[in-house]
């Protein structure tokens, strides 16, 4: 697929995206790697816009440039959105009790602490994420080991087995503490961020590192 199609396709599948204003979201193809600009007015409207590119077929990276401006009459100060942004944590059941600290600068979220498993640190970003005045956040939250590097390859392994749309055989998987690394190659860039999602799913998982190539 030539570079004006693929810029087509992913127009068209902004614009079919009820979630999504794209009227003001430019976007640029340089070789299979979208390049998204503009404005939007949510953070959680930027990340929906960046999860619709990765489905369309023949993306094969994405950068992303896309500016959160939020409306004038609900521009919130740090402090606000500090306490907001505790309180909808503190009411996820998911996510334990006093693990998950924040702070805010200029509208822009850091969480840390540590907890058990990454769903739950992933819990802890999405409660965030659309907030009033939120325009980026940075998840430094970590995941405590709790099983052996041999247990987790394994639960990968076989996650990626069941999976219908995965060619397992294709993916490598390497696991060094709570560290994975996704190697070899897949289809299109959604069975990449399958393959990542069935890596952050196994017990243990801090970090995973995607060397997968869209071939």
């Amino acid at each position: 697929m030539g570079d004006l199609s693929l810029r087509e396709n992913v127009l068209n599948e902004l614009e079919f995206e009820p979630s999504i204003n794209a009227a003001h979201i430019g976007v640029a193809v340089d070789n299979g790697v979208v390049t998204l600009s503009g404005h939007v007015g949510s953070y959680a409207e930027k990340l929906m816009a960046e999860r619709v590119v990765q489905r369309v077929k023949g993306v094969r990276a994405i950068a992303q440039e896309i500016d959160v401006r939020w409306p004038s009459d609900q521009k919130t100060n740090d402090d606000e959105i500090a306490q907001r942004a505790l309180k909808i944590i503190e009411w996820d059941t998911t996510v334990p009790d006093g693990k998950v600290q924040l702070k805010v600068q200029k509208g822009w979220v850091t969480l840390s602490g540590e907890v058990p498993w990454y769903f739950q640190r992933s819990a802890a970003e999405t409660a965030v994420r659309k907030l009033t005045g939120v325009i980026g956040i940075t998840n430094a939250i970590t995941v405590k080991p709790a099983v052996q590097a041999g247990d987790i390859k394994h639960r990968i392994e076989d996650a990626l087995k069941r999976s219908a749309e995965l060619e397992a055989n294709q993916i490598r998987v390497v696991v060094s503490g709570g560290r994975v690394t996704l190697e070899g190659k897949v289809k299109a860039w959604h069975e990449r961020v399958l393959a990542e999602r069935a890596a952050w799913a196994a017990p243990g998982v801090n970090m995973v590192e995607d060397h997968l190539a869209v071939a």
